[in-house]
């Protein structure tokens, strides 16, 4: 079976929970080849971010052609892109892309440091949104970027909606800063159809770093095995839903999901494991396919993602 080449453009986080690192271990763990591209070194840890230093955009391009020179991309995810002049000429570099193109319009740090200048915000909205294969925003950052407020599924279909509209092929509002008890319950929109509402069960964990990097680069990674856009999303959730539920804090601070989750799960087939901790076993290729979670009484209160 191919090796998928995925392909992450996002910023550096030195404690490794999120960004490119969360996006290498991911790809990595779902059986793809991880690229990168850093548009901004970040310093930070479980604490919070003190300091981003972003390279020239011309620089972040030569690193794209790099790869792009040298490697055929199956699939791309966006994360951090900080500042307008690192969107613009990113968006010229992938205009003529031939592989699908997650964008995850991340904006603020899990510790709550900004991470996109509020002057990029208009150029994400014109040059990174329209064209692209999946919008995957967050609850505020759905908000910022339609200037709706979301406050249950109906408002999150519109706004999915709204997006669509901005020119995304497809919208995916996670739904983690969502108040509910039981579940997190993301609502995919995609032109012409009518929103899907894909629940998971909520869990109970302060080591939610990185969540929203994770599922981005799992279900570029699932596109980039060649899975249809509602597959690769249900996949990726599974995924992230275990990493959560695998948790810890290996530092100060929120710690970051276990991206080796499933990796321990085959390694622990047959230890007497309940069937929520097997969720990864039953597979179709690389990527996990969930046993029924029928009964499964999960812990409450997930990461916002």
């Amino acid at each position: 079976m191919r090796t998928p080449n995925i392909l992450t453009i996002a910023g550096s986080d030195s404690g490794g929970g999120a960004g490119i690192q969360a996006d290498l271990k991911t790809i990595m763990a779902l059986d793809g080849y991880g690229m990168s591209v850093i548009t901004a070194l970040t310093a930070q840890n479980g604490l919070g971010v003190t300091g981003i230093h972003a390279p020239e955009p011309e620089f972040v391009v030569l690193q794209l052609r790099a790869v792009l020179d040298g490697f055929p991309v199956h699939a791309a995810k966006t994360g951090m892109l900080f500042s307008a002049g690192i969107i613009n000429a990113l968006a010229d570099a992938l205009r003529d892309r031939s592989f699908p193109l997650v964008v995850d319009p991340v904006s603020v740090s899990q510790s709550g440091s900004r991470l996109l200048r509020e002057d990029a915000v208009e150029a994400l909205k014109e040059r990174m949104i329209p064209g692209c294969d999946l919008l995957t925003p967050n609850r505020p950052e759905a908000e910022m970027l339609t200037g709706m407020t979301i406050s249950c599924a109906d408002d999150a279909a519109a706004a999915g909606e709204a997006l669509i509209r901005m020119g995304a092929k497809a919208v995916l509002i996670k739904g983690g800063h969502m108040e509910s008890s039981i579940v997190v319950t993301d609502c995919l929109c995609q032109a012409g159809q009518a929103p899907k509402f894909l629940p998971q069960p909520k869990v109970e964990t302060n080591n939610n770093h990185g969540t929203g990097c994770t599922l981005s680069a799992a279900i570029a990674t699932g596109l980039g095995h060649g899975l249809p856009l509602q597959v690769a999303v249900t996949r990726a959730q599974e995924f992230l839903n275990l990493a959560l539920r695998k948790s810890y804090a290996p530092g100060k601070g929120c710690g970051p999901v276990n991206h080796a989750a499933r990796h321990h799960c085959k390694t622990d087939r047959g230890k007497g494991l309940r069937e929520r901790d097997l969720l990864c076993m039953t597979q179709e290729g690389p990527f996990p396919r969930p046993l029924s979670l029928s009964g499964c009484a999960l812990p409450l209160k997930n990461a916002p993602r």
